[in-house]
């Protein structure tokens, strides 16, 4: 496959230029290449809502573990975040976060974060999926007519499953994955937006591209999120039924360590 060209282009924001800029207290306008379609990258909102708890956050705050996201409507107008402090335990603080574009809200988050407790109960059931490192993969060459503008913010290797749009038998995408640009970022919230790099594993079965929308994603993290360069993310359909598609997703760092397992409801328009 042919190699992406690693530049940005005239007026692209860089994810790590993009987190420098933002401010909760102030109505945000996401840049032209971190459009999703008509709305903005999902996983950049998500990843903005994490954000703006973190910015606040004190000194004692302990490292984010799990969330809930609802994306209620598109984020066609400036963004806004409400963050509030649900309830802070001795080791556990739930906090919601409303996103609102414009005056209508349109993502709404309780994020839950959790100090590490020893416990003698350990196991890991999962294993990441036999493949070789991303150096041995070639670069994805994405289709203008079906990635849109937010996908160029990242580099994508296929490394397994099926490619979006080919009209697969297996609903299977399984990449490796990294931010072109995340310096200096919090590695959970660049875990975030990262997680929501690829389409939904549905698309893989389409033979024409078509519209897809995000409805809800349940994110898990089995500890805290520490930096890296390329994660390998699988993403697998698990049911499409009357418009909807119920996939799961899971993520590993280069080490083979698991780093974020997820559920996604997808409502797809074909």
């Amino acid at each position: 496959m042919a190699h992406l060209l690693l530049a940005w282009g005239v007026g692209m924001t860089s994810f790590a230029k993009l987190l420098q800029q933002f401010d909760p207290d102030a109505a945000f306008v996401a840049p032209p290449n971190w459009q999703q379609g008509r709305t903005m990258f999902g996983g950049l909102s998500a990843a903005l809502s994490l954000q703006a708890v973190l910015r606040e956050r004190p000194a004692d705050f302990p490292p984010f573990k799990s969330a809930q996201v609802s994306f209620i409507a598109p984020v066609t107008q400036a963004q806004t975040f409400a963050v509030s402090v649900l309830r802070q335990g001795r080791s556990v603080t739930s906090v919601s976060v409303d996103c609102l574009s414009g005056d209508d809200l349109a993502l709404r988050s309780v994020l839950l974060f959790a100090q590490p407790r020893a416990s003698r109960i350990t196991h890991d059931a999962w294993g990441r999926p036999f493949v070789e490192g991303p150096s041995r993969y070639a670069t994805l060459a994405l289709d203008s007519k079906i990635a849109p503008a937010c996908a160029y913010n990242f580099e994508m290797r296929p490394a397994g499953g099926s490619l979006p749009v080919s009209g697969a038998d297996s609903p299977e995408l399984l990449m490796w994955v990294r931010h072109l640009d995340a310096q200096g970022v919090d590695p959970a919230v660049a875990l975030i937006a990262l997680a929501d790099s690829l389409p939904p594993a549905a698309m893989t079965c389409f033979t024409e591209p078509a519209a897809i929308s995000s409805a809800s994603w349940m994110i898990d993290l089995p500890q805290p999120a520490v930096a890296g360069e390329w994660f390998l993310v699988s993403s697998f359909s698990q049911q499409a039924l009357e418009g909807y598609s119920l996939q799961d997703m899971e993520i590993w760092d280069e080490s083979g360590r698991r780093v974020l397992w997820a559920r996604q409801t997808v409502a797809i328009f074909t």
